[in-house]
């Protein structure tokens, strides 16, 4: 069994072969991907070592510490958090041996072309069809929300392939290539005033066979592992104690004293206890993710995380005052990632609103928790065997 000491060895004798001061950055990170430093839980050859997944943490700190570069995971967030454990789970050798090492290294940016103007909280409603000609699918459809389509090079997709089964078993998941004709992303103006989400067309796009992960018909399946791994990437983040959205408003409150008043005082206590308490539950998730895959627990920590940063951007607002009302960062940009902690409380404030919606719904994850975590009676799901195409539109 490895353990946090050999890794730190393996670390240091790393570094002590490879030069990140002369080397170039891209074949530091390549070399380190296939020494199996890069992500330790996953298979030697893979970027890893079959070690705990608890060990990464070891593994990143280390090469912090050395002052090391590192892939910038801010900006391939759905590459890292959900397409690599996807096709690590589905993917044939081939695949895992193509994408998973340039995912890795940021040097190819992924994307998520799962919702729909008609399919979001209901994803499994999906109208994007996909058709079999010969070796390859052609594509056809709309996808919405697409967060960083227009930096990626691959997107995970999950697309109808036969609509005369109920919604849940028709359909498949694929691997499509972003720049591939018949792709078109246009962006969406947020509230924010940049455009970090898009929306894609889909005319006639051909993907190969090779590019289907799973089964025809198991993309539901597979894109269950893809979805669990998306709530604990979004919500399950372990910051340090006072890190992510509860740090600026402690930072505020201690250095402006004239801001204080009691009522605010106790809604900030309250708050902070509520940020340590989702700190700690989010390390004994990390340490349940350890022997084995996410399942429900995650969609608790999204929950609590999306409810928490709209409840602090709040305060932080309230507690600024008239100062809190102003927001001057409305230029139309393309965004390559979100910063809650570096940019201004108005952007905290705008941007938290999104969290109850990305990455499954507050609504639709309470139905999740109550369900699989509590064991509470399911909905009735009366389209639950009627034939997708035979559903009302």
């Amino acid at each position: 069994m490895i353990t946090a000491t050999d890794l730190r060895g393996r670390v240091a004798d790393f570094l002590a072969t490879h030069d990140f001061s002369t080397m170039d950055r891209l074949e530091f990170l390549r070399a380190r991907f296939d020494s199996g430093l890069a992500w330790v839980h996953f298979p030697e050859g893979l970027g890893g070592l079959g070690a705990a997944r608890a060990l990464q943490s070891v593994v990143d700190e280390e090469f912090a510490a050395a002052g090391a570069p590192d892939n910038d995971p801010r900006k391939n967030v759905i590459g890292l958090g959900m397409a690599a454990p996807t096709i690590l789970a589905f993917g044939s050798r081939e695949q895992r041996d193509r994408y998973l090492r340039p995912l890795w290294t940021g040097e190819e940016i992924w994307c998520q072309l799962f919702s729909e103007p008609g399919a979001g909280s209901d994803l499994a409603a999906l109208g994007t069809r996909a058709v079999r000609d010969g070796d390859d699918w052609v594509v056809t459809g709309q996808k919405v929300w697409t967060s960083s389509a227009h930096l990626a090079r691959w997107a995970i997709l999950v697309a109808r392939t036969d609509p005369d089964v109920p919604k849940h078993q028709g359909m498949t998941y694929f691997l499509c290539d972003m720049t591939a004709p018949g792709v078109e992303v246009r962006p969406l103006r947020q509230i924010t005033g940049e455009a970090e989400f898009n929306e894609v067309f889909l005319t006639e796009v051909r993907i190969p066979d090779a590019q289907r992960i799973g089964a025809v018909g198991e993309g539901w399946k597979v894109a269950q592992t893809t979805l669990m791994n998306e709530r604990v990437a979004i919500g399950g983040t372990v910051y340090p104690r006072e890190g992510g959205m509860i740090g600026p408003v402690v930072k505020t409150w201690r250095e402006r004293p004239e801001l204080r008043t009691p009522e605010l005082r106790d809604r900030l206590v309250k708050l902070w206890v509520e940020a340590e308490t989702l700190r700690l539950a989010g390390t004994r998730l990390r340490q349940q993710l350890a022997s084995g895959a996410p399942g429900p627990e995650g969609s608790a920590m999204k929950v609590a995380f999306s409810e928490l940063n709209q409840a602090v951007s709040g305060l932080e607002i309230e507690l600024l005052g008239a100062e809190g009302l102003t927001y001057d960062d409305w230029t139309f940009r393309r965004s390559e990632s979100v910063d809650f902690t570096r940019r201004s409380p108005g952007y905290r404030y705008l941007r938290a609103k999104g969290n109850s919606i990305e990455g499954g719904t507050s609504e639709v994850l309470r139905n999740i928790i109550s369900e699989r975590v509590l064991g509470m009676p399911s909905e009735p799901r009366v389209d639950k065997d009627v034939a997708w195409k035979d559903l009302p539109r």
